[in-house]
């Protein structure tokens, strides 16, 4: 049967719900050319956009709209409430909203998380990355010297960091992980993502509630004060989907740059010694990383307005559309015939090349400069108190986190001294 949703292109790629590594695949698929018919879960048809150029163009496009009564099998009924992936299309917020309506929602959440606010949170995010490092620490000297970076420094740090500046009990972080991890999962069953949505909208309304109740120096007490120009303010559902939004996207970004990030210096041990010796910057460690092991690998969704050409391609309009990072950071066309590799000196990181990974236009992320602030200091953090750290299972046997939207793996087995015995090379 052919699903395919572009005309001439009779074998679409078959998104795989259990996620993995997505470089096999992209490489293959961007040979075919900058733009890919794909099958998501249950059989709807989609598209992805792969190439730098193609990726950079349609994220910008006019005529792409992020408003889900543009996806024609959601409009039709043919897309049931158990989707794995219907949250990204139907959340209420200004990921999800166009023109006028994006820029009030946007315009809402910029007057609270601005520059300077971001900027505050310097020290309080180093001094949480030190913490973090003392507890781990003493997790490896209690038990065999090695800990999962992930779950006790790569996680902890930035959901930490986004639930303070939302004004979320520290309580509700591992709860709050958990549930993110279902949303953003490919391969869930109906029951369960619709449980797990369910939960966090209630958990994100008591929250809403607390802080309508109380309200404090935090991002949703601004939030829920915060009016236009034209005195209008966020409605209910538009304020718990920004805060949902927030959280996922708050996290699971950094989560996934911070353990990459890790598992390309311990395996490219030269461009670590290009680092700790000051011959490149932590900063640059993340914009490679960023470009070569996106955090986010197929975001949904985006669709075109009309039928729309794209690289010679036409992709029809109301499809589902995702946006290719990790496929595009490793174009060729643009990044050269090395693009595969891991390299924190590339020049193109200054150039018109740089990467999409933090996306591109009007929808370009919010909170791109804290998500590079947490990212530089926790990496920074890490190899100034334990150099010597690596990673103690092979990285081709590391559990691949279970989603072709998020980019990573499961856990990051490591040991923080070399000392303390042999890692796995």
């Amino acid at each position: 049967m052919n699903i395919s949703p572009i005309p001439g292109q009779t074998t679409a790629h078959r998104m795989d719900p259990a996620g993995g590594c997505p470089h096999a695949d992209n490489a293959r698929l961007l040979a075919r050319g900058a733009v890919a018919s794909v099958v998501l879960p249950g059989d709807v048809p989609g598209v992805a956009v792969l190439g730098h150029d193609a990726l950079k163009e349609f994220l910008a496009h006019p005529d792409v709209a992020k408003d889900a009564r543009h996806f024609t099998a959601l409009a039709e009924g043919r897309i049931p409430d158990g989707w794995p992936l219907r949250t990204f299309a139907t959340v209420q917020g200004m990921t999800t909203a166009d023109d006028a309506d994006h820029r009030r929602l946007r315009g809402l959440v910029s007057k609270a998380f601005t520059a300077r606010r971001v900027e505050a949170l310097r020290p309080r995010i180093e001094t949480l990355a030190a913490e973090l490092l003392d507890r781990i620490d003493a997790a490896a000297e209690e038990g065999d010297g090695t800990v999962d970076l992930r779950a006790g420094f790569a996680m902890p740090l930035p959901m930490g960091v986004i639930c303070e500046l939302l004004g979320v009990d520290g309580r509700y972080q591992d709860r709050l992980h958990h549930l993110s991890n279902q949303i953003v999962a490919t391969d869930i069953g109906p029951a369960e993502a619709m449980a797990a949505n369910r939960e966090l909208v209630e958990l994100l309304s008591t929250v809403a509630a607390a802080r309508a109740e109380q309200p404090g120096d935090d991002l949703t007490s601004a939030l829920i004060a915060a009016r236009d120009d034209g005195g209008d303010r966020l409605g209910r559902h538009e304020l718990i989907g920004t805060l949902l939004l927030m959280i996922i996207a708050g996290h699971e970004t950094t989560l996934n740059l911070v353990t990459n990030a890790v598992r390309a210096l311990c395996t490219h041990r030269d461009q670590l010694d290009l680092v700790t010796t000051g011959r490149v910057g932590w900063a640059d460690v993340v914009e490679e990383t960023l470009r070569w092991d996106s955090p986010v690998s197929y975001f949904p969704f985006r669709y075109p307005t009309r039928d729309l050409t794209l690289d010679g391609t036409v992709i029809p309009q109301g499809t589902p559309v995702l946006a290719g990072y990790s496929a595009a950071g490793r174009d060729t066309s643009v990044h050269g015939p090395d693009a595969d590799r891991f390299d924190v000196t590339r020049p193109a990181r200054t150039s018109a090349a740089r990467h999409l990974s933090l996306g591109h236009g009007p929808h370009y992320c919010l909170g791109a400069p804290l998500a590079r602030m947490e990212a530089t200091i926790a990496l920074e953090q890490l190899f100034r108190r334990f150099p010597g750290l690596d990673v103690t299972v092979p990285d081709e046997k590391l559990v691949r986190h279970a989603s072709f939207v998020g980019n990573s793996v499961r856990t990051l087995p490591v040991r923080l001294r070399p000392d303390t015995g042999p890692a796995a090379g």
